[in-house]
């Protein structure tokens, strides 16, 4: 065992692993673009984008100088009564690119926290409007995060049932399988006709974690119609889906409909450092501006803002408005559906679902769709062992690697994936 798995062991615990039975972890001493490196100099495609955040392929010079430079003018500062023209000017662009509707950008630091940020906001909104909405809607199977709140809206299972004696009480939509469309809308006409809803939240197009579950376009336009016709606050986290993984930049450009929040991060700086930010609209921000202090969002964190993070997330909108970016999303996209239609049928593979670049195989095991899947840790380490960084969702293997990736690293992920069907 090396020196730095050594002292590894001595003092990390790290996430979502037992830590009696797990096996020494990755050393990743190095990146570049869509590989990582080990402290042998073995390579890895990063076929999930470092947990879906890394879009541009690691160490990109453009992110790196951002970085540097914003370093040498302002590090951090509080945001609390306090400005810093990156702060302005994400704020601005991000504006900018999302639907006129939306006009009010709070800064957090992850994804979790922008979740916890927006159901806030929605207590709050009705709260502050001294009207008695205070029930929550969300799909089956949803993943929104670990911090409370984000658990409480999220799927209630193993993960979480230490905790769910502390949860806020929320109803659940059976997850809209095509077959189950209309059946699913008129349990939601149901709930939110009470008049008694708050707001709805939903992973749009495609659940993450939940293992990689998609839906339709028209099924979430019906959706955030009917939720918005009952006077219920729609939240659309797009902390995965956002940042063209849908093959647009959000999820909500599939849809003529739009959400009155929506919580981002992830993508939002390139996989460089931490930052989340929940987007609301007039009307909301609307809904805490009084003369009492007390109804205002009461709420920050210690790197809100940062300077820095700001910087980088500005570099990464600039590489977002070049063109090979629609193209390599383009590319993607069409290259997964090659890879679904030669593969779809085969005998061990019960589904390939597609939404832009996310690609997502589910290996026919008996067992359906479960995280714990025995299939699980064979499959890890057989990607390791083969070049790949892939962490199965239990059965699922699933691509969503950096846009930089090439065709012939994707077609070696589809083959290895194959190969590793085969061995099932």
């Amino acid at each position: 065992m090396s020196e730095l798995l050594e002292r590894d062991r001595k003092y990390v615990w790290h996430p979502f692993t037992q830590m009696k039975t797990a096996g020494d972890a990755l050393p990743i001493v190095r990146a570049e673009g869509s590989y990582l490196y080990d402290e042998n100099g073995k390579s890895y495609i990063d076929c999930n984008s470092s947990w879906w955040v890394n879009v541009h392929g690691h160490g990109h010079p453009h992110i790196q100088q951002a970085l540097a430079e914003q370093f040498k003018t302002l590090d951090h500062t509080l945001l609390a009564g306090v400005t810093h023209p990156k702060a302005v000017e994400l704020a601005e662009r991000i504006v900018g690119i999302l639907p006129e509707k939306f006009t009010k950008v709070f800064f957090s630091d992850n994804g979790s926290t922008a979740i916890e940020v927006a159901l806030k906001m929605v207590f709050q909104f009705w709260y502050n409007k001294g009207v008695d909405k205070k029930r929550i809607l969300a799909l089956d199977g949803a993943y929104h995060g670990d911090t409370f709140g984000a658990m409480s809206v999220g799927q209630r299972s193993y993960f979480n049932a230490p905790f769910e004696h502390f949860f806020f009480d929320v109803d659940y939509l059976d997850f809209p399988f095509k077959n189950k469309e209309e059946e699913v809308l008129q349990q939601a006409e149901a709930f939110l006709k009470t008049g008694e809803f708050a707001g709805i939240i939903v992973e749009p197009l495609v659940q993450g974690s939940g293992g990689m579950r998609m839906y339709s376009p028209e099924f979430l336009n019906k959706l955030t119609l009917l939720a918005q016709e009952h006077d219920a606050l729609v939240i659309f986290d797009e902390v995965m889906t956002g940042w063209g993984r849908t093959g647009k930049m959000f999820s909500m450009d599939h849809i003529d409909a739009k959400p009155d929040i929506v919580c981002l991060s992830k993508g939002l700086t390139a996989g460089a450092l931490a930052m989340g930010l929940t987007v609301a609209t007039e009307r909301l921000y609307e809904g805490f501006l009084d003369d009492d202090k007390v109804k205002a969002l009461l709420h920050g964190h210690s790197y809100t803002g940062n300077p820095v993070t700001c910087a980088v997330a500005c570099a990464n909108l600039d590489l977002f408005e070049k063109p090979e970016l629609k193209e390599n999303l383009a590319r993607i996209t069409a290259s997964h559906e090659a890879f679904k239609a030669a593969n779809d049928k085969h005998d061990k593979v019960n589904e390939i679902r597609i939404t832009g670049t996310i690609m997502a195989l589910e290996i026919e095991t008996g067992e359906g769709n479960t995280y714990f899947s025995n299939i699980r840790d064979e499959a890890y380490n057989f990607f390791l062992e083969n070049g790949m960084l892939l962490r199965p969702l239990g059965n699922i293997m699933f691509l969503n690697p950096p846009y930089c990736t090439t065709n012939e690293e994707l077609q070696y992920c589809y083959d290895k994936i194959m190969e590793f069907v085969e061995k099932v």
